[in-house]
């Protein structure tokens, strides 16, 4: 993963939720949760990092239609831009690396379930709930990649 990459990761965890926080949006517990993970196969990682591009994607299109909150919407945004570069990047990576598209059994948590429960809110319900999506799915994206660039089988990965 490129450094700049990790930099706008760690800032997602850090900056954006701990404005969520200072704001009562996202209990204060949730943001200095970390787990430790085990690097996924090649192909299975390729799987769970297109999941979650596509969370992303489709989570901030939810959010720019269902949220009047600026910070909100400009994270969404944001979030938009970066995934729909970093599928494109892995198409390009996955292609070198001659590694195959497995779906990860363990996806991301429950992307679909999540996506539909966003569909339903509007307004602030929509806000706090989107933003313990994005802390979650966030920190388990930090939690793959990292392990992923230190124990992955596939270097253009």
């Amino acid at each position: 993963m490129p450094i700049a990459r990790r930099a706008a990761l760690r800032l997602a965890l850090t900056a954006i939720p701990a404005a969520y926080v200072s704001t009562g949006l996202v209990s204060a517990a949730l943001v200095s949760t970390a787990w430790a993970v085990d690097a996924l196969p090649a192909a299975r990682f390729v799987g769970w990092a297109q999941t979650f591009n596509d969370f992303e994607i489709a989570s901030g299109n939810l959010a720019l239609s269902r949220s009047g909150n600026e910070i909100v919407r400009g994270y969404a945004t944001r979030m938009i831009a970066e995934h729909t570069e970093a599928a494109q990047i892995l198409v390009k990576s996955r292609s070198e690396a001659g590694v195959s598209y497995a779906p990860d059994p363990a996806a991301p948590p429950n992307t679909h379930a999540i996506l539909q429960r966003l569909s339903g809110l509007q307004g602030p319900e929509f806000d706090t709930s989107y933003a313990n999506a994005q802390l979650a799915m966030q920190t388990d994206a930090v939690d793959q990649y990292g392990a992923y660039s230190q124990n992955g089988g596939s270097g253009p990965l």
